[in-house]
């Protein structure tokens, strides 16, 4: 087999170009980065010195970054279901939202997250509040968004919905998605019940407990 993917289950990263492969079918090897002295770790840290995953690789070809990714997938490893919409300006939107959900809902997120990882005495409360404060705005714009919408750019499932999956679903467990915002609470409740990420989810159930700020008991 000639396309391995480097991830973890539990990163929603990984989680992102793992749904893009599971909308398809696409045939790959899952190297599993979890655990100590994981030799897929240090085949991965060869290939990307930076060791950020996910990574995937095909013959000698290393590809980095989750949108570049699904970008390499659909020209290389097409499927029945479009990532990237073929209308240039479709196209455009999908992207915009792709960035929108890594930048403005996973990037808080992450923000809080690494900020719990910290010894008490190095931690910052003023950076974690502007991450909450830079949720609620997203929630917002997100919440006007999604008004007349069943997928991020509208009737089919693109990129964008690659992103956001696993950013929502992490993202309300860390600042919840309040009752005042029901358009994106049900847009969240349709991307856990699509089967690519329903199975994402499933696979990373057993890590649950990685969640520095408690896993819920939901989802």
């Amino acid at each position: 087999m000639n396309l391995s993917l480097y991830a973890h289950p539990f990163s929603s990263y990984c989680q992102k170009v793992l749904i893009a492969l599971y909308e398809n079918e696409t045939v790959f090897e899952y190297r599993n980065l979890d655990g100590a002295d994981n030799p897929a770790m240090r085949e991965l840290e060869t290939r990307w010195p930076l060791k950020r995953f996910p990574i995937l690789v095909e013959n000698n070809r290393t590809v980095i970054e989750t949108s570049i990714i699904i970008e390499y997938l659909q020209i290389h490893h097409p499927g029945p279901v479009r990532l990237i919409p073929r209308d240039p300006d479709a196209a455009l939107e999908a992207r915009t939202l792709d960035r929108f959900f890594d930048n403005y809902v996973s990037g808080p997120l992450q923000t809080i997250v690494g900020n719990q990882l910290r010894p008490p005495a190095l931690r910052d409360p003023h950076g974690t509040d502007q991450a909450r404060q830079l949720f609620d705005r997203a929630y917002a714009w997100l919440e006007n968004t999604m008004q007349d919408r069943r997928w991020a750019c509208g009737d089919s499932f693109t990129l964008a919905d690659c992103a956001a999956a696993p950013s929502l679903f992490y993202a309300d467990w860390t600042h919840p998605i309040s009752d005042a915002h029901p358009a994106l609470l049900a847009y969240r409740q349709r991307l856990l019940a699509r089967p690519s990420f329903a199975r994402a989810v499933e696979e990373a159930r057993p890590y649950r407990s990685y969640f520095p700020l408690g896993a819920p008991d939901r989802d």
